[in-house]
């Protein structure tokens, strides 16, 4: 007797070259892609995105152990992340890390002192948190009192050390995420004003966080749009090397989490279809507050000699995992769903939630309960 599918990621790797590849063709010449491993470090995603990227940011010590783990010899293009240690920095060194994006003058002298008993000079970006409005962003990580990268007195007072072992190249700043493409275009100019104006920087890196909408799966943030502003932009200051950190962007299209669907069930005017895994597993939906998109692949056979519950005509339905929290939600109809033609949910159905590529297993509570952790493959998930 075949049970409800078992949880499991599947990576749609070719998907993922392609998609990287036209992401690469609409940057212009002059301007590295680097990739924020934070969003998925899969070892697959990894090399995958290699041949189209200039180099992966690491934002922990972890992170870089794994990224040298699957590309030995390779020194990580980026290290940054607030709160790094002395054990974290001197990993970086160790590593060969080409730039450490430096969150405040305290990280700035404690690398230097690193830097200097190795004999060696590291080349930094200071992190600032530029005092600018950040509209329509989703999630607001400057531009307003915030623990990420430091104020702009603080940028040009450490712009004039003369540290030992330390090269200040220029300026990070990372200020929002969900951003669509005039808002990211707009702020990377606003970045690099100030960073050539006040520092004469060399280098900007102006982050990520361009839009995903997990309303509508088929959009997408509109590259050619954005190149072609980073485009003007360089035109405007020549010489100078720009730097764009996406990580979300990049790989939440590859991703499918496919789950079983274990009952259905009535709890009032109100249906609950139990699948397996959830947010232990998936945390996304319960960390952005949204129902994840999902298609539902029916299963017609029923092998159990008792009826086969299914969701009614009426009556709001929520997809739930296995956990003992009422926050174990993955999706809520109407939103974003893919229903049979009999507009129901049975148990047996195979559910695939999509975009699921990005801040999803590695953020989840995977430890909650200890349910067994989900299978991986490549490819796309059949019934």
């Amino acid at each position: 007797m075949t049970g409800p599918a078992k949880p499991g990621y599947w990576y749609d790797l070719a998907g993922l070259d392609a998609w990287a590849a036209a992401v690469r063709a609409a940057l212009p010449a002059g301007v590295e892609l680097l990739y924020a491993m934070k969003a998925n470090p899969d070892p697959g995603i990894l090399r995958t995105l290699a041949p189209h990227v200039d180099g992966f940011e690491a934002a922990s010590g972890g992170e870089l152990r794994h990224l040298t783990e699957v590309f030995p010899g390779t020194a990580p293009a980026a290290f940054g992340g607030p709160g790094k240690t002395d054990p974290e920095l001197a990993a970086g060194l160790a590593a060969g890390v080409r730039r450490f994006h430096v969150e405040s003058p305290t990280e700035l002298y404690r690398l230097s002192r690193l830097a200097d008993d190795r004999g060696e000079i590291t080349d930094v970006l200071l992190r600032v948190n530029l005092p600018v409005p950040v509209g329509g962003a989703v999630l607001v990580m400057g531009g307003r009192p915030s623990p990420f990268g430091m104020s702009p007195a603080d940028a040009r007072d450490c712009a004039k050390l003369e540290l030992p072992g330390i090269r200040i190249r220029g300026v990070h700043a990372h200020l929002g995420s969900g951003l669509d493409a005039p808002t990211a275009a707009e702020m990377a100019r606003t970045i690099v004003e100030w960073a050539v104006a006040e520092l004469d920087a060399r280098e900007v890196n102006v982050g990520g966080g361009m839009a995903v909408d997990y309303t509508d799966p088929a959009a997408r943030f509109d590259w050619p749009a954005y190149g072609a502003a980073l485009a003007d932009l360089l035109g405007s200051y020549p010489g100078r090397t720009l730097r764009i950190e996406p990580g979300r962007v990049l790989t939440v299209y590859c991703g499918r989490y496919r789950v079983g669907v274990l009952d259905v069930k009535r709890s009032g005017a109100e249906w609950f279809v139990v699948v397996t895994g959830g947010t232990h597993q998936f945390r996304t939906p319960a960390a952005k507050g949204h129902s994840q998109p999902f298609i539902v692949l029916p299963r017609p056979e029923w092998a159990y000699p008792f009826p086969r519950p299914v969701t009614g005509d009426a009556g709001p339905v929520t997809v739930v995992g296995q956990l003992c929290t009422p926050k174990d939600v993955l999706a809520r109809l109407p939103d974003v769903a893919v229903l049979p033609p009999s507009g129901r949910i049975a148990a047996g159905d195979t559910i695939v939630f999509e975009m699921a590529g990005a801040y999803a297993w590695n953020i989840s509570h995977r430890d909650f309960l200890m349910h067994d952790p989900p299978e991986f493959r490549t490819g796309i998930p059949e019934e």
